[in-house]
């Protein structure tokens, strides 16, 4: 099975993981015990796409915690770049650092993308809603970067 086929499921355990944060501390799966959580997977921190991805779920935050959902932002970029996204964009919630895509490819975010007739292997951006005890309720693959915290907030309010 390549990367690009592998997808977590609704109801399969999602993987445990510990990256850098923005801070340069270390931030584990473990954390979350107990707390619902969307895990979004994004390329590359500051660029457009990214910057207006990261914004939706800023400016939703509260719907998001009012919830009970922390929401933390994974890309392969290192901590001090992090660090300057989460200050240009205001942000208020975790982002972490996942160089050598483990957690990217652990969760499916990983694969095979096609861009001006290229193909290369590369993030696909995806977003992962967990519950308390770290079971998938919803994954989403290959999401734009704009619209989708509206769906994601549709699926949370349903349940």
């Amino acid at each position: 099975m390549s990367d690009q086929e592998f997808r977590l499921t609704e109801g399969s355990k999602a993987p445990s993981f510990s990256l850098l944060d923005q801070n340069g501390q270390e931030f584990s799966s473990e954390k979350l015990a107990g707390q619902k959580a969307v895990l979004y997977f994004y390329p590359a921190a500051g660029s457009p796409g990214c910057s207006k991805e990261a914004a939706d779920f800023q400016d939703r935050i509260s719907e998001f915690t009012a919830k009970g959902y922390a929401v933390i932002g994974i890309s392969p970029d290192e901590p001090a770049k992090l660090k300057d996204f989460e200050d240009a964009q205001q942000l208020t919630f975790p982002l972490l650092s996942d160089p050598d895509f483990i957690a990217h490819k652990a969760y499916g975010a990983f694969g095979t993308k096609t861009l001006y007739g290229r193909t290369y292997k590369g993030v696909l951006r995806s977003t992962v809603i967990v519950d308390e005890s770290f079971t998938v309720i919803a994954a989403y693959y290959s999401v734009k970067s704009t619209g989708h915290v509206d769906m994601l907030l549709k699926r949370i309010n349903q349940r």
